[in-house]
């Protein structure tokens, strides 16, 4: 078996936009792992993934404008892979 190890090689602008998308999509989980808990603990029912985005798009984004300047599938696949896992 073979692997091959590989090194982005990002200048400043490129590290700012990829921290960027990280802090939307760790702010998208962190959001809907909040509204399930909550959620949950009023209907004893978890809220589908796409409901969550519907929320996010409509709660959210609108008070952080931030959100905008990041690609829309970051807070989605995050919103996404988190209602897989639980």
């Amino acid at each position: 078996m073979k692997s091959f190890k590989t090194k982005l090689k990002l200048n400043n602008q490129q590290k700012t936009i990829l921290a960027k998308h990280a802090g939307v999509a760790r702010h998208a989980y962190n959001w809907g792992l909040a509204t399930c808990i909550k959620e949950y603990e009023e209907t004893k029912k978890r809220p589908s993934a796409i409901t969550l985005h519907k929320r996010l798009v409509a709660e959210v984004k609108s008070i952080n404008p931030w959100y905008y300047e990041v690609s829309k599938c970051a807070p989605r696949a995050s919103i996404k892979r988190f209602r897989q896992s639980i």
